[in-house]
């Protein structure tokens, strides 16, 4: 086992773990030396593992590390590379600069030979032109993030525009266009709006009086959506 492999090993280890675990039993569990589970939680520590505990007490992880991208596989890279080429394809302006962003910071911390396989990535992501948006999306984004109220002027299939306040649950991606799953304070249900059609978009200084992941459990039994199909 290489030691990238090893130090992976060891966080998803003290992540299954809420409550402190000892030296011995950590270096049992993944069949190392206690000296060479020291050393390996020093070295998780300086890359920035808040990594709390010491010998004869037990370790703790909280929460909140991210995995450093060098101990990602090949196939899980491709599959990072793979999402950010579809994100900057299909999302708007600033997301697609963001997934953009994500890999070159990726990339900047990888060893050569895996640095080489982003470069020569095998999957791509076909040109793509959706219906055009005439508002910024990432209004839409903060408030789902916020649980934050939207009002918006909505042209309907027969070009008849309205002026609603929703509570935003999520947006979906489709084939050329963007909908938007919320709930419509005019209509008293849950209603899909086309992003195309949104002609604009104001937070409202107020947040909606039910949890976001309340209200989407109850539209995804609404629509006999699973649980597990995305988020």
């Amino acid at each position: 086992m290489s030691r990238a492999s090893r130090l992976l090993d060891l966080l998803q280890l003290l992540r299954r773990h809420r409550a402190p675990i000892t030296g011995p039993a950590l270096a049992e569990e993944l069949g190392i030396s206690i000296r060479t589970l020291y050393r390996d939680i020093a070295t998780l520590q300086a890359q920035g593992a808040d990594i709390q505990g010491e010998p004869g007490l037990g370790y703790v992880l909280r929460p909140g590390f991210t995995l450093p991208p060098l101990m990602f596989s090949v196939d899980e890279l491709e599959a990072l590379v793979l999402g950010s080429r579809w994100v900057a394809v299909r999302g708007d302006a600033r997301l697609g600069a963001a997934a953009a962003n994500a890999v070159s910071k990726i990339r900047a911390v990888l060893p050569d030979d895996l640095r080489e396989s982003v470069d020569a990535a095998t999957l791509t992501v076909p040109m793509f032109r959706g219906e055009p948006v005439a508002i910024d999306a990432s209004v839409i984004r903060a408030a789902l993030r916020k649980e934050q109220k939207l009002i918006i002027t909505y042209r309907d299939n027969d070009g008849a525009g309205t002026t609603r306040t929703i509570w935003p649950l999520l947006i979906g991606f489709f084939d050329k266009v963007l909908v938007l799953a919320a709930w419509c304070e005019l209509r008293q249900d849950y209603r899909a709006f086309r992003v195309d059609r949104i002609q604009s978009v104001e937070p409202k200084d107020e947040r909606y009086p039910r949890r976001r992941a309340v209200l989407v459990k109850e539209w995804r039994a609404r629509q006999n959506i699973p649980a597990t199909a995305g988020n």
